[in-house]
């Protein structure tokens, strides 16, 4: 028996590829899916199956891609439709994969269709359950995706009827969920990718809730707007999708400055996926800087729009890797890069723009002699809380885009942007210049540099004044 989690970094998503004898499955795979081909191959495996836990809205699955290269079937539980063929399971119906047995639960509540599956070992033991995103290590999938016409309190209804079912199986069991810290998917999943049902029982708190009631309060406050693409991200899951090999065709182009031109001045918008630290010393006015080293494709996805084209500027050998990173959250519309890259353009002549870096030195030296100085603090409000600089303003990096967050910026304002560790405030100090205003100082440092400064007030949510 061969079962392997394969985990993507950026996107906090857990697939899973299961084996035995000559047969193989794919649970919740990503849309590019050499990883789970090169596995078959090399364990001399067909894949028989793709098991889809739910309708993804943070990632495009690889389902049609999979099922398209090797003939397996695409199952998804109970009440799903969808736009292309499936095979739409009941609820405890078994599958068999070599020796072992796949038994479909359906646990509604992120999701109608969400379900998950029971793994049975050669021994007819019960091994394992991937649990998708209904329950995850320290928590449990969000009922607020929309799923149908039902509200977030009627999904967690259905979840905590779904958490029921789960806690009456063996502790003993591994838990395998689709998703670990980091994700939007949920509240305050933990850093770890795996557990135990006996485990969760004891630290998971919606595992604990025994009144449904009391759970309906507890998974449903406290979330935070879903990201912008989730809803569209869904629908294509849903509805069906270009094969990635089409767009990375149509969109792996060279253009040439000129060409480059031409595209931004008709709309396109400017994606600079080098580092911030690279980025700050010289980018192509109006870029966007989102790092590929960072949570890239979520950040993209939030703040990139859906429907306009886009072009690359990226570190040389970076560009396919780029386009396919978007292309795992439905950002299609790249229609090509800056041939040799920026520094081409810098040689050319043309106009540059640059960030300017700040240490938390210069920052407490400026703050007593500037009257218009603002400090912006770009990350969650759940970290704002935690502790901030003395007058600082929380403005989450996922707001940015917002008309009403940019146009709060006066003129006179001079702006001092951080995050946590520079990666959030580079993107923040992007965005802002893309609108002309060129009043701001980055920090890269972040909060985790301020904190360690013995001249800096922090304040904590329970002496912030309300």
């Amino acid at each position: 028996m061969i079962v392997k989690q394969l985990y993507t970094n950026c996107l906090s998503e857990a697939a899973y590829f299961v084996a035995s004898d000559n047969e193989a499955i794919v649970i919740d795979p990503m849309r590019d899916i050499d990883e789970y081909l090169a596995l078959a191959q090399e364990h001399d495996v067909k894949i028989k199956y793709i098991f889809e836990t739910h309708f993804h809205a943070d990632f495009i699955s690889g389902h049609l891609e999979l099922a398209e290269k090797t003939d397996a079937s695409i199952v998804f539980g109970p009440n799903t439709q969808t736009s292309f063929p499936i095979h739409v399971a009941k609820d405890g119906e078994k599958f068999n994969i070599g020796k072992l047995t796949l038994e479909v639960i359906h646990t509604p509540g992120h999701t109608l269709e969400s379900s998950s599956y029971l793994l049975t070992d050669e021994a007819q033991k019960p091994h394992c359950i991937f649990t998708g995103d209904t329950l995850f290590v320290g928590d449990v999938g969000r009922p607020d995706l929309s799923s149908g016409n039902l509200s977030q309190e009627e999904l967690a209804a259905y979840l905590f009827d779904s958490i029921q079912k789960l806690k009456k199986l063996p502790d003993s069991l591994i838990v395998y969920p689709a998703h670990g810290s980091g994700s939007a998917c949920g509240k305050s999943m933990s850093e770890e990718t795996a557990s135990t049902i006996g485990m969760q029982k004891k630290l998971n708190y919606a595992m604990q809730k025994k009144d449904k009631k009391e759970f309906i309060k507890a998974v449903t406050e406290g979330l935070s707007e879903p990201p912008s693409y989730f809803k569209e991200d869904a629908r294509i899951n849903k509805e069906g999708y270009d094969n990635l090999d089409k767009v990375i065709a149509k969109s792996n182009h060279p253009l040439s400055i000129e060409d480059f031109k031409k595209e931004h001045e008709n709309g396109a918008w400017i994606l600079d996926t080098r580092s911030a630290e690279v980025f700050s010393e010289g980018f192509v006015p109006d870029s966007i800087n989102i790092g590929l080293q960072g949570r890239f494709a979520e950040w993209a996805g939030q703040l990139l729009p859906m429907d306009q084209p886009i072009i690359l500027v990226t570190d040389a050998e970076k560009e396919q890797e780029t386009i396919v990173r978007l292309a795992r959250i439905g950002l299609h519309q790249v229609v090509g890069y800056l041939k040799d890259g920026f520094q081409k353009w810098k040689e050319a002549g043309n106009k540059i723009d640059l960030l300017i870096n700040v240490s938390v030195e210069e920052l407490m030296l400026d703050i007593p002699f500037d009257k218009n100085l603002k400090i912006w603090d770009v990350r969650k409000p759940s970290e704002f809380k935690e502790g901030h600089v003395e007058k600082s303003i929380n403005i989450p990096l996922n707001t940015m885009m917002n008309p009403i967050t940019l146009s709060s910026i006066e003129e006179h304002d001079n702006l001092y942007i951080h995050c946590q560790s520079g990666y959030r405030s580079s993107i923040a100090c992007s965005l802002i210049k893309r609108q002309g205003f060129q009043n701001i100082r980055n920090i890269p440092a972040g909060f985790a540099g301020i904190r360690g400064s013995k001249d800096v007030e922090i304040i904590a949510e329970e002496s912030v004044e309300v």
